[in-house]
């Protein structure tokens, strides 16, 4: 099949969607159907994009067809049901993380979707510029052998603000409810991450801790992670840390036989020639995370070959996520 015979459909509507649509449209592939049961704001993105088909009903939209792959942006809990009736009509998944909200869900969801499909997770920050970089050099040799890793992740965004709520409450409302919120919401990223550099990992401990008031999900976490031959890897966040900005930025260390790659927010560099440090714009190319997941998702598809981000892959993901809960004695529901 050819890439203009793609014709795609996005479950979901939400703040994340305009990013999910752009990238889209970067991939040549028209977004034929969009469904939300927010019907207002699926048809207010239907105009924005020139969407033809408005759904408030999944069911309905997958019975309607005239698309052959779909793109499910909705929240985490309607991950499970919207996948299935995919592969029941044979229409390719590409699906925002986490996949669903526990190993043993995921792991049923991928039993039952088998191979009817194909079946990514869509996992964006593995292509963001500045960690693009980081395994670009690493691949290249330039620090010779990984050693060690420390990640960590800042922001302010669930710190109070006077006559309003917090920043990250106003523009994620869902939070209220989340009982799991930095590690699973947020550094579920941050550990995808560390397991693409470092390989397979296993959680040896981890504390949580909540910062903010009146919300039920952590925002505080220190990880510790071993690898394959001694590996140390760590893993700290905290989005209630006065100072920071409201929308969290990350600090990578890769420490290797030979070098030491330092990605500090915006910046990559090898420690010691900070002078050829390279600066990315952040929020210039933030799409661009969202344009390589989809365009690999479509390229996967077209040419049969193996997605980076496969729904198997992500179940280490989230294998590893909900370790990390075990570690702290935080019970999973």
């Amino acid at each position: 099949m050819s890439e203009v015979e793609h014709k795609a459909a996005l479950v979901g509507a939400g703040m994340i969607s305009v990013y999910h649509l752009r990238a889209w449209q970067a991939a040549g592939v028209p977004v034929v159907a969009i469904c939300d049961i927010d019907r207002e704001s699926a048809l207010n993105r239907a105009r924005e994009f020139g969407i033809s088909h408005v759904y408030d009903d999944a069911e309905q939209m997958f019975a309607d067809g005239g698309f052959s792959l779909v793109d499910i942006a909705a929240s985490v809990t309607a991950h499970d049901s919207v996948t299935r009736l995919a592969a029941d009509h044979g229409v390719h998944v590409i699906l925002q993380k986490p996949m669903v909200e526990t190993v043993a869900e995921a792991e049923a969801l991928v039993s039952y979707v088998g191979e009817k499909i194909r079946f990514c997770i869509h996992e964006n920050y593995r292509f963001r510029p500045h960690y693009v970089t980081v395994r670009q050099w690493i691949n290249e040799g330039r620090i010779g052998d990984v050693r060690h890793i420390a990640m960590s992740c800042r922001g302010s965004g669930l710190c109070p603000r006077e006559g309003q709520e917090p920043f990250l409450v106003e523009r994620q409302p869902y939070l209220k409810g989340f009982k799991r919120n930095l590690v699973f919401e947020t550094m579920i990223h941050h550990l995808d991450v560390c397991r693409a550099i470092a390989g397979p990992l296993t959680v040896v401990a981890a504390r949580l801790n909540r910062l903010a008031s009146g919300l039920p999900g952590e925002d505080t976490a220190s990880i510790l992670m071993e690898g394959n031959d001694g590996l140390i890897v760590t893993a700290d966040g905290c989005i209630c840390a006065p100072g920071y900005a409201p929308l969290h930025g990350d600090r990578l260390e890769v420490i290797g036989s030979t070098g030491t790659i330092m990605m500090d927010y915006n910046r990559v560099f090898i420690v010691g020639d900070e002078g050829n440090a390279v600066e990315v714009d952040l929020l210039g190319r933030y799409q661009e995370g969202f344009d390589t997941a989809t365009r690999a998702f479509v390229e996967g598809v077209r040419d049969g070959t193996p997605f980076e981000t496969d729904r198997l892959d992500n179940l280490q993901t989230l294998r590893l996520m909900e370790s990390v809960y075990d570690a702290a004695g935080v019970e999973i529901e």
